[in-house]
């Protein structure tokens, strides 16, 4: 049974979108694997706190995320 673990920077997604995130990574292994091993695909968001998550040796809050996702 495949398990795939995704991290978030807490804060960052809410409900709705880690909803999303869950149904589109289990249709992306369902197409992969095939539809038998829906049941036992699983899926689970991880929150990393603000702060211990770095890209480039800068350190990653929700807020930046947020701008990210504005396009700032």
């Amino acid at each position: 049974m495949p398990i795939v673990n995704v991290k978030v920077i807490e804060n960052a997604f809410n409900a709705e979108q880690k909803q999303e995130i869950v149904s589109r990574v289990t249709e992306a292994m369902i197409a992969v694997e095939g539809e038998n091993m829906r049941q036992v695909t699983w899926v689970y968001i991880e929150d990393i706190k603000e702060g211990e998550f770095a890209i480039g040796g800068q350190c990653l809050r929700a807020a930046d995320i947020h701008a990210m996702q504005r396009g700032d």
